[in-house]
């Protein structure tokens, strides 16, 4: 099968002379290559496998952090979030070694695919602290991270000063890709074709590019990419047909190489949709999210969901019109057997109406049945809205009550502080007053007197709260209280989440700290979560909810 498949793609390669001849084989190839691709999954997997063995009988911190370098190159494009593991402890691994440069290669993994899952400030941040005067071989590497963030960011800008920006900036770094990486090398080739198609210049990208391609050997991810900036060639110069034909070859290459983050089938999906093709085009759209989806690939899922709609509509208003046609097809038939049959149903129209009676009253039924679990489903919805109002009602309730007394308290307080205050000033005692002016410690004993009445009064509401909140976390992370402490800061953060407060700002403001903060500890705890991390917080918003009412 893999040699049939390369053979009818170099044939194709080679012989593009009938366009529309052409792309329809090719169609057909990239066809069968997404129907197998488990057989390409379970290649990579087996692969996988086979490093991670070795990985646990490593004998050294050397080889351990080689066979990390490996795992993270095959994961990077196959499983975004396997490959920022193993960049992690690839890093963990150079720290313990010492070896500047394998700290510089390790940090620039981290960033690349921090890129990829589009934490681009934390790749920025990354490929900043390495110096790379420590690590000249790495200089290619460094210039291109940087030219592929600012990329992004200039794909994504939200206004046209950013973009050019970052257009900018991007064009800086792909220049000192083309210094540092030797001519005639594949890495040169890619940078120098994509500068030429970013200037217009597609004649001369294609003159570089199509003598090179069949010069790739066991590459399949390489030619993926030289047959996509090959298409975008053709797309400059308005060709099509042939920008088709190279993006179904980078698509059958990026399945081959078991690749689920790329631009290809997706882009060659909405061209076949703008050619009324709307089978091929859904199901290469569907291949290409379930890709995404697998690969945790953020930015490329973002940009499917986008076209998803679009070619789903048609898809389905296709499908409408073909059982619109069955169903006149159908409607035909039954009218010339109704006139075949006319004399039957002159004798049997007694017969008849009892028989559609019965289905009337069958449909009738049906359709009470129906309504009746709509009915259902709405009460159900109606008792769930039921519980959350009353849920509320409670805990309006309570901490109006509670803000009442301690609003008196605070007035108490502050009129005994402004009498000794003024005791102070009358006695002449300047120098006490300057210091309790100065001191802190009012405000500060307030405020754990708040936060305990806090404490005190959520846990009122919600007794089982931190029980509840460890059984969200692995078993290793869950939160254990210092001796007469009701709540810690952690707790309080998702204490005022329970509460119905999600914005970081008010939360940061209520807890007097850093917004910074409080956005690292909801990370935290998501990343500790014993479920799925994106569920994390719905989760401790339910959290008593069957207890409180």
């Amino acid at each position: 099968m893999k040699r049939a498949i390369l053979l009818m793609v170099s044939v194709f390669i080679m012989h593009l002379v009938d366009a529309r001849s052409g792309i329809d084989s090719l169609l057909h190839v990239l066809d069968q290559t997404i129907d197998n691709h488990a057989i390409y999954d379970q290649q990579k997997e087996a692969k996988l496998h086979h490093l991670k063995e070795l990985l646990k009988m490593a004998p050294s911190d050397e080889l351990r952090y080689n066979l990390c370098g490996q795992l993270f190159d095959e994961y990077k494009t196959y499983i975004s979030d396997s490959a920022l593991n193993y960049a992690r402890l690839k890093l963990q691994i150079a720290e313990k070694l010492q070896d500047q440069n394998k700290l510089n290669d390790a940090r620039l993994n981290l960033a690349s695919i921090m890129g990829t899952v589009g934490m681009y400030n934390e790749a920025l941040d990354i490929v900043k602290s390495v110096n790379i005067r420590y690590s000249p071989d790495l200089k290619a590497y460094y210039f291109y991270i940087y030219r592929t963030i600012y990329g992004y960011l200039a794909d994504y800008a939200v206004s046209s000063q950013e973009k050019a920006r970052y257009d900018y900036l991007t064009a800086n770094y792909r220049d000192s890709l083309l210094i540092t990486n030797p001519p005639q090398s594949s890495p040169y080739i890619m940078v120098r074709s994509d500068q030429l198609i970013v200037n217009h210049q597609y004649d001369q990208a294609l003159k570089l590019l199509l003598p090179y391609f069949p010069t790739i050997a066991n590459d399949n991810h390489n030619r993926a990419i030289i047959a996509y900036s090959i298409s975008q060639a053709y797309r400059g110069k308005r060709e099509r047909e042939l920008e088709e034909q190279w993006l179904a070859i980078s698509a059958i290459y990026d399945l081959r190489s078991d690749n689920k983050e790329y631009i290809s089938l997706r882009s060659l999906a909405y061209l076949l949709y703008e050619d009324k093709e709307i089978d091929r085009a859904y199901k290469y759209i569907k291949r290409s999210l379930q890709d995404a989806l697998f690969c945790n690939a953020r930015l490329r899922t973002i940009e499917i969901s986008q076209m998803i709609p679009i070619i789903d509509k048609a898809y389905q208003s296709e499908i409408t019109a073909r059982q619109r046609q069955l169903v006149l097809f159908l409607i035909s038939i039954s009218f010339l057997s109704l006139i075949l049959l006319v004399v039957l149903f002159l004798l049997y129209r007694q017969m008849k109406k009892l028989n559609k009676a019965r289905k009337d009253l069958s449909k009738a039924n049906d359709r009470l049945n129906d309504l009746n679990h709509e009915l259902f489903s709405t009460n159900e919805q109606l008792k769930e809205a039921n519980t959350t109002l009353s849920e509320a009602n409670l805990i309006k309730e309570e901490y109006i009550g509670r803000y009442m007394d301690q609003c008196s308290a605070y007035i108490d307080k502050l009129d005994n502080y402004r009498r000794l205050l003024n005791k102070t000033a009358t006695a002449g005692k300047m120098d006490d007053l300057l210091h309790a002016i100065k001191s802190k410690q009012f405000i500060e004993d307030e405020l754990t007197e708040f936060y305990a009445n806090f404490d005190t009064t959520f846990l009122q509401l919600f007794p089982s709260f931190v029980e509840e909140f460890n059984n969200l976390l692995v078993d290793n992370e869950r939160i254990t209280l210092k001796q007469g402490e009701h709540l810690n800061t952690e707790l309080r953060i998702f204490a005022l989440i329970r509460l119905g407060i999600t914005d970081s700002v008010k939360i940061s403001h209520f807890l007097r700290y850093s917004l910074s903060t409080i956005y690292n500890y909801r990370t935290k705890f998501r990343n500790k979560a014993s479920g799925p991390r994106d569920e994390f917080e719905i989760k401790v918003m339910q959290i008593g909810t069957k207890n409180t009412l």
